[in-house]
């Protein structure tokens, strides 16, 4: 006799029992973490192949970032509207026509010959790819009881954090193997394999309704949002409040977030419902999982580019230390399978020292590094990265009504995302910042009224009387500014992570 598909309903599938029903479930927490394993992977697949496309496309270094770039804004902005699309299409058709359209839009920018068709396409990957991981979390949390929550939330982490870490590493074994297209055509086999997994695993109980769209929230939101992550990931190529274009996006978030926020109030419908939000453990765990954000892909960002530049490493050992990092995530999601048992406060609170030890070693590296000297903090990093999702996940969504979980994923996702974008554009803005700074604090020691300078014994190769002996100086001065750059900015993600710990406090929590 054939299954009624009403019997693999998130809603069914949450109060049965018997093993049939487990096996459902597990067939359920497969699927969508292996859609957002997909989706997380290509989030950051095309960052290491942007040289090449560079190249390949004659771009400039400013024009090749707007690749990186409108992908996370259109992320950014079509994150919110998966509950609205929810309403309207269902979980299941919405995810199977968000998975439809990424492959399509993935294999186009594999084939896209021109820098505008490639920028187009990365819009819509983004796009059709943004509802795939709230919609996936929501679909997991209404499967399982809330006894499970704790390692199910575990198995399905590893799938949206531990992509973007095996992302850089298959793209940047591809595009050097091949081309960075494959990069984009690599994706288009796993996504059919996604498509047909939903198809066959995945089942509505309520009938799509149609739902007004509150355009005036959407827009103004999308505004704000779109503007912010623009501001963020151009301020520094633009010198930030220097450039008349980045006050231009500052002035339009300040006006677009005031708009949205009035407009909720006094909305009878409005796009997201305030009453979420005066949800304690809810708001809290945003204010928390922004932070985690900000933690969470930093050291990805900053770690390759000091280990090529100041130690000199090539792609490959950059890659496994990467792997490290990624080798601790995975460990402390599969101990938290245990560990989501206990007190989810404590172990917030060790994951955030997790990740302040790790950027205080990190800290404590001068330009003879190591691989060993930086596999450690990366691991510990990781490791305390695994440890975080889990609790802050349940603690966030612990009180919060089962009628506001759509809503809920999608602004959890959304305020992660920003986190991530603001901490990197401060950290990346400090490296240069201070990098400069030191280098002119630095430079007049290099004087030829310093004696030492006219010691052979002192100056060894920086021989200042040879043009080569002048320009190994400089690089050697650039190369030791720069790690004080580098050094500022792991103490300011320390900072981070030890600033949010007091709010901890407030989580209300209720032994089970």
């Amino acid at each position: 006799m054939s299954t009624a598909p009403h019997e693999w309903s998130a809603a069914a599938l949450s109060v049965a029992s018997g093993s049939s029903a487990a096996m459902r479930r597990a067939v359920v927490l497969a699927t969508c973490t292996g859609v957002t394993f997909l989706y997380a992977m290509t989030v950051t697949v095309a960052n290491v192949s942007l040289p090449q496309m560079q190249g390949s496309l004659s771009a400039s270094q400013d024009q090749i970032a707007w690749v990186v770039t409108l992908n996370i804004v259109a992320t950014a902005v079509a994150t919110p509207l998966s509950a609205w699309l929810v309403a309207r299409l269902g979980r299941r058709r919405l995810m199977l026509c968000s998975i439809f359209g990424f492959a399509l839009s993935s294999l186009a920018c594999g084939l896209a010959n021109s820098l505008e068709a490639l920028v187009a396409f990365r819009i819509l990957q983004g796009a059709f790819g943004a509802p795939l991981v709230p919609v996936s979390q929501a679909v997991i949390q209404d499967s399982y009881p809330k006894a499970s929550h704790g390692t199910v939330i575990a198995i399905f982490g590893m799938g949206s954090v531990l992509g973007p870490t095996m992302g850089p590493v298959l793209g940047g074994y591809l595009s050097e193997l091949y081309s960075w297209r494959w990069v984009f055509f690599m994706i288009v086999p796993f996504t059919l394999v996604a498509l047909l997994a939903v198809w066959l695993f995945l089942h509505d109980s309520e009938k799509p309704s149609l739902v007004r769209l509150d355009w005036t929230g959407f827009l103004t939101l999308a505004v704000a949002v779109a503007c912010v992550q623009l501001m963020l990931d151009r301020g520094e190529r633009a010198d930030w409040f220097e450039s008349s274009e980045i006050i231009a996006y500052a002035a339009l978030a300040i006006a677009g977030l005031y708009l949205f926020v009035t407009h909720t109030f006094i909305a009878r419908q409005p796009f997201l419902t305030p009453a979420m939000f005066r949800n304690r453990n809810f708001s809290i765990g945003l204010v928390i999982v922004f932070v985690f954000g900000m933690l969470n892909v930093t050291p990805m960002t900053l770690v390759p580019p000091l280990l090529q530049n100041i130690g000199g490493y090539p792609d490959s050992i950059i890659g496994l230390i990467l792997g490290a990092r990624g080798s601790g995530t995975l460990l402390a999601f599969c101990s938290m399978i245990y560990l989501s048992r206990f007190d989810p406060r404590k172990l917030i609170t060790i994951g955030f020292l997790l990740q302040a030890s790790a950027g205080w070693m990190m800290a404590q590296l001068d330009v003879n590094l190591t691989v060993a000297d930086v596999v450690l903090p990366m691991f510990v990093q990781g490791f305390g990265v695994g440890i975080l999702w889990v609790p802050i996940t349940m603690v966030t969504f612990s009180t919060l009504a089962s009628a506001h979980l759509n809503e809920g994923t999608a602004v959890y996702h959304l305020i992660r995302n920003i986190g991530s974008s603001v901490h990197i554009s401060i950290s990346i803005a400090l490296v240069i910042r201070m990098t400069r700074t030191n280098y002119a604090e630095l430079a007049p020691a290099l004087s030829p009224f310093n004696e030492l300078l006219s010691m052979p014994w002192v100056t060894g190769r920086f021989n200042v009387d040879s043009s080569g002996g002048l320009l190994a100086l400089h690089g050697e001065l650039g190369r030791q500014a720069s790690m004080i750059g580098y050094i500022d900015s792991f103490y300011f993600f320390s900072m981070t992570a030890l600033l949010v710990l007091p709010l901890v406090m407030f989580i209300a929590h209720r032994k089970a």
